[in-house]
């Protein structure tokens, strides 16, 4: 069961969430750090952390542009974390497929009302702004009143769902466990492959027909490091099952290291690039020249460097 000092503060963050990621940029308003904070809430860091990382793998290669809606993974997030930690029979991947990714999607439409909300402040600073006397601190105000419709858009949501909907998803995990045990299975292996699907949206578009080189590279090393560092620790392991004095310890190389490798390999095409590209003075005509075909030999759906 969820305590209520539970539910006021995923409310309380839902609510900050929002605002954090339209000002503050902190980065605890991505799926990671929604499962950082809700794991902590709920006394389940590992669930919480499991859950995030792998929205935030999903939604890898989801962007918006010019202020354009998207799924909220973040709020998804939340309110599987809550329910994966409360509710008997419902593991995290079931909570990712059958709560999260749902949740995350419904999250459009209150976001759109939200920006929906938000016109009716914006034409009262422009009839303040109007007036033959500025009201500044009027016009102030309301430019922070546009704040309120974005938390309660993620807010209310949330805590309806926590404070109402336990028994729902309650039922719904004993009906994944029991007759619809096949259902509940589909969707535990979907939640689990997820991370593959953000990875493969972002491949599109990357440019990986321009440096595939770079991507067979990193797969190469991870699964040669992964390879190697499994077979030391089998061997550290049969080692101390057969000398009890062997204490050594073998760890796996962390793939912080693995992902330093790939900014190492990064910082030195970046400079390459840099050698090889000579600015010489060009008139405007020959520079749009240029431009036009470089768009044309361009991959479609890749986003080339230039772009960048």
């Amino acid at each position: 069961m969820i305590a209520w000092w539970q539910i006021l503060l995923l409310t309380l963050y839902a609510g900050l969430e929002i605002l954090d990621e339209l000002q503050i940029y902190s980065s605890l308003n991505t799926p990671v750090g929604a499962g950082l904070i809700a794991g902590l809430i709920m006394g389940d860091l590992p669930t919480g952390l499991f859950i995030g990382a792998s929205m935030q793998l999903m939604v890898l290669g989801v962007g918006t542009f010019g202020g354009a809606s998207r799924i909220d993974a973040t709020t998804g997030t939340v309110l599987a974390t809550a329910f994966s930690t409360t509710v008997k029979g419902m593991t995290p991947q079931t909570a990712i497929s059958s709560i999260a990714v749902p949740v995350a999607a419904i999250m459009v439409e209150l976001d759109v009302l939200a920006r929906f909300a938000n016109t009716y402040f914006s034409h009262r600073i422009d009839h303040l702004i109007d007036q033959d006397k500025i009201n500044y601190k009027a016009v102030e105000r309301n430019v922070l009143y546009g704040a309120i419709p974005w938390s309660l858009s993620r807010a209310i949501p949330v805590f309806i769902a926590l404070a109402f909907g336990q028994g729902l998803v309650q039922s719904i995990a004993n009906a994944l466990n029991g007759e619809f045990l096949w259902l509940g299975q589909g969707l535990t292996v979907a939640g689990a492959t997820l991370p593959a699907v953000g990875f493969a949206i972002l491949l599109r578009y990357l440019p990986v027909k321009k440096h595939v080189a770079y991507l067979i590279l990193g797969f190469t090393i991870t699964t040669l490091f992964s390879v190697l560092f499994t077979g030391l620790q089998t061997l550290g392991t049969g080692l101390a099952a057969v000398n009890k004095g062997f204490t050594s310890i073998f760890n796996g190389l962390p793939m912080l290291a693995i992902a330093m490798l790939g900014l190492a390999f990064a910082i030195l095409h970046y400079k390459n690039i840099s050698i090889s590209r000579p600015a010489p003075a060009k008139s405007a005509e020959s520079a749009g020249n240029e431009e036009a075909s470089s768009s044309v030999n361009n991959d479609e759906g890749e986003i080339t460097d230039d772009e960048l």
